[in-house]
């Protein structure tokens, strides 16, 4: 058990028992993989967001000037 606390304050996140059940393995990494895919695409909506924003700012101070 201490073993699991090092990893999970070393910045581990999944822990994974001995015996080795496979079943376990696969939906621990399954888990992990749509966990990673949710956060990309997050982080890709924030920044299409943030361009669209920042370019509609832009327009409005080039109209401004014009």
């Amino acid at each position: 058990m201490q073993n699991a606390i090092e990893a999970v304050n070393n910045g581990g996140d999944a822990y994974i028992l001995k015996p080795l059940k496979i079943d376990n393995l696969l939906s621990t990494i399954r888990q992990h993989l749509t966990r990673q895919y949710e956060a990309r695409k997050y982080s890709e909506e924030k920044v299409a967001e943030f361009i669209e924003t920042r370019a509609k700012e832009l327009e409005t101070v080039i109209r401004k000037k014009a």
